[in-house]
């Protein structure tokens, strides 16, 4: 099964239809890191990371990680060997902090855009993360908990997710 990112907030998968919001620029398929834009394409999913300080283990196929104070994802565009890795932010690059105090990564999933051979500017910390407003992100998507967690139960580790849109 595919998870379809048809437009701009709307999130389909098996017969659950989900509103989102995506990147406040829309959609990309030459996304640049810092443009605002969601990757177009089809990309496979990483782990299922959460906040265990807030929040109890998703019911989930996918592999669980904690998120402890300490992550990062890095966003560097002058940092070739970790850029759009998972990384400890008191390295000295520049990184996304996944501990955050507001509810936004209490629950995300990667999703794997740059992730092989990674191109260092074309865009990095792409997520399905938590929102409540629906207000567009920096690229990723956002679902509200409660859709998020229905995602979660239902998605294997082999689900990909297909970004369609194009304006």
């Amino acid at each position: 099964m595919t998870i379809i990112i048809k437009n701009k907030d709307t999130l389909i998968f098996d017969e659950f239809i989900f509103r989102c919001c995506v990147g406040k620029m829309g959609f990309s398929k030459n996304k640049i890191e810092g443009d605002k834009k969601t990757p177009i394409g089809q990309f496979k999913l990483e782990n299922l990371y959460f906040r265990k300080d807030r929040k109890r283990m998703p019911t989930t196929k996918l592999n669980t990680i904690e998120i402890k104070k300490n992550m990062g994802w890095c966003d560097d565009v002058n940092e070739k060997k970790n850029y759009n890795k998972l990384i400890n932010i008191n390295s000295k690059f520049k990184c996304e902090k996944l501990f955050r105090s507001d509810y936004k990564y209490d629950y995300f999933i990667p999703i794997k855009y740059n992730w092989i051979n990674t191109k260092v500017g074309k865009g990095s910390a792409i997520f399905i993360h938590l929102t409540k407003n629906f207000k567009p992100t920096a690229g990723c998507i956002g679902l509200l908990e409660k859709d998020f967690l229905i995602l979660a139960k239902l998605i294997k580790k082999n689900t990909e997710i297909k970004i369609l849109y194009a304006l």
